[in-house]
């Protein structure tokens, strides 16, 4: 039975680049729908059509819209089972990979926004990540039982948590401790993350022309 194509909204250098890389590891075809965000493309009405909250990464599959981050990533990895990115429901990592994927969006984005703007966060016991120490000393842990987020397993987590870990330290908004930095060196040199990264450089580039 063929799996109908998914249709991947993207934009080069935003939140979506984790998306193709994962359609890269998975090896798989797509159809893409590129927004040009310098032209703010992504509020206009054709796409506020499709997603009212005008972000990427989003994807229309059998006639629904899937959007946020870690939810795409859940869908597509389990779309694609057969691949290997995600354990499945009978398998005891299935928890602890749900977990990690839902921290980045509850827990670590949220935390690394108000600290690069400089917010003050709530008090622990109202905000959903607690402090930002407690919760990147709580990614850090998993990270030192390596070599990837499920151990020795690797995952559709390690394209998203690898991916958000290399932008968030380029631009320092998240400490670039020794095992982060070896963690993402060990996630992006794959030949899947460096195609993407490629493709999208060149993207880039046409947009910019």
């Amino acid at each position: 039975m063929t799996t109908p194509r998914v249709t991947f909204y993207h934009a080069p250098n935003s939140r979506s680049g984790g998306t193709r890389a994962l359609l890269e590891e998975l090896g798989v075809e797509y159809d893409m729908h590129v927004l040009n965000f310098s032209k703010n493309e992504q509020r206009q009405a054709e796409y506020m059509a499709v997603n009212p909250m005008g972000k990427v990464p989003a994807i229309w599959h059998r006639g629904e819209l899937v959007t946020e981050q870690p939810a795409v990533f859940i869908y597509l990895a389990d779309l694609y089972a057969a691949k290997g990115l995600a354990p499945g429901l009978d398998d005891p990592l299935r928890g602890p990979y749900l977990r990690w994927m839902v921290f980045y969006g509850s827990c670590f984005e949220p935390a690394v926004v108000d600290r690069s703007m400089q917010r003050e966060p709530p008090k622990p016991s109202t905000c959903p990540y607690g402090d930002f120490d407690t919760m990147y000393n709580t990614l850090v842990s998993q990270l030192e039982r390596g070599p990837y987020m499920l151990g020795e397993r690797f995952s559709a987590l390690d394209v998203l948590w690898g991916n958000a870990l290399h932008w968030m330290t380029m631009f320092r908004l998240a400490p670039e401790l020794p095992v982060v930095r070896a963690y993402i060196d060990r996630v992006i040199t794959r030949p899947a993350m460096q195609r993407a990264a490629s493709k999208d450089a060149e993207l880039a580039a046409a947009l910019a022309a």
